[in-house]
């Protein structure tokens, strides 16, 4: 589990293909402090570190995950939001992140306001029904929070302090973003279907 909250921006320093997509990332994390098999998000997919060094961390991506997320855009150079997982005990800053992406949302529209920027995404038709106004979502591991939804499109506004510490400095329009809708929105939407 992850709250959204970006603790790094990590560069993917090398990709191969081995039956199986293999990343390097370089993090400023003290990689000492990880271990094997410990799950980091990298722009908010869950991932398994496979290997490590001094300054960088190797994980193991399946088609599965390639297939339905933004990974298929990585390339060597490219900046990612990176989260350690959650501990008990810490803050809880965003919302419960699981790391596992329902779907790529495409940037259709950006507006500066002020020192902020408002960001117009579109989700996927059958994602759209669980964004809500003032309701939480995960982008590219992010936890923000939605402003206002049309259809299906959808804006969030980015401060100064976001776009410095994450990667969302360097979005554009046309970009595709790993979405994740909110825990929560997914369990009552399934109830409601229940009954």
């Amino acid at each position: 589990m992850f709250t959204g909250i970006i603790t790094d921006v990590g560069t993917v320093a090398e990709l191969e293909q081995q039956g199986d997509l293999r990343a390097r990332i370089r993090t400023g994390y003290n990689t000492s402090g990880i271990d094997i098999g410990a799950s980091i998000a990298s722009d908010g997919v869950c991932l398994t570190v496979i290997a490590l060094g001094d300054d960088w961390y190797d994980v193991q991506v399946s088609a599965e995950t390639v297939g339905k997320t933004n990974l298929d855009a990585w390339a060597v150079g490219r900046r990612v939001n990176l989260e350690r997982a959650l501990k008990v005990g810490d803050e809880l800053g965003g919302h419960i992140v699981s790391g596992h992406v329902d779907g790529v949302a495409e940037v259709v529209a950006m507006v500066d306001e002020g020192d902020s920027t408002r960001v117009t995404l579109r989700a996927p038709e059958e994602l759209a029904r669980f964004i809500a106004p003032k309701g939480s979502v995960a982008l590219n591991g992010t936890s923000l929070t939605v402003n206002e939804v049309e259809g299906c499109d959808f804006g969030i506004n980015f401060i100064p302090h976001t776009k410095e510490v994450t990667t969302w400095g360097d979005v554009a329009v046309g970009d595709r973003i790993n979405l994740e809708i909110d825990t929560l929105a997914r369990y009552v939407a399934r109830l409601k279907d229940m009954s």
